[in-house]
């Protein structure tokens, strides 16, 4: 491909858009896109459902409980509620107040026939942890046990095989 000086390379090229686009401009273009457009609609439904939850334990005076509830609708029919809770503690002190909870949602505009809670599985905390020696020295050499096996073994191999060297080398340097 040869370029000519009459028609510049960078002449095809459109000019980029300014770029001081408001955040209320995404939040539009964000609306009107396809898929995220529902996205944001359920994120705005879930965040409204929250506060309504919140303040419905606030009249119950456990507000404090809000940040530790996950809400949601089950299975997209808002007639029955679901609350993920992270402790089973917390889904006890929930299912007592349950009658109560749906009566203050219902006096906020929030209306639902029931409420599931469910304790959210927890992930294992595993950690692999290395064993303490007391003296933090690394264990030289063998132990009674492993050096009567590799003699037995050596006893065992056939004289100048590979193998049978390796092993007495082996024996030789852990030893000391």
């Amino acid at each position: 491909m040869s370029l000519s000086l009459a028609t510049p390379f960078f002449m095809n090229l459109a000019r980029k858009p300014p770029r001081n686009h408001s955040a209320h401009d995404w939040m539009e273009y964000l609306r009107e896109s396809n898929g995220l457009g529902s996205i944001l609609a359920k994120t705005e439904d879930l965040s409204k459902l929250k506060a309504k939850l919140f303040l419905a334990l606030e009249s119950l005076d456990m507000g404090h409980l809000s940040p530790k509830i996950e809400a949601g609708w089950r299975s997209g029919a808002q007639e029955e509620l679901f609350l993920l809770v992270g402790s089973a503690s917390i889904g006890t002190r929930l299912q007592q107040v349950l009658p109560s909870l749906i009566n203050e949602l219902g006096k906020i505009g929030l209306h639902c026939k029931a409420i599931k809670v469910k304790v959210k599985p927890t992930s294992p905390d595993w950690e692999v942890k290395l064993r303490q020696n007391p003296k933090n020295i690394p264990p030289r050499g063998l132990n009674a046990v492993a050096k009567k096996s590799l003699q037995e073994l050596i006893e065992k191999l056939p004289p100048g095989s590979e193998l049978r060297s390796a092993v007495e080398r082996l024996l030789q340097n852990k030893s000391k």
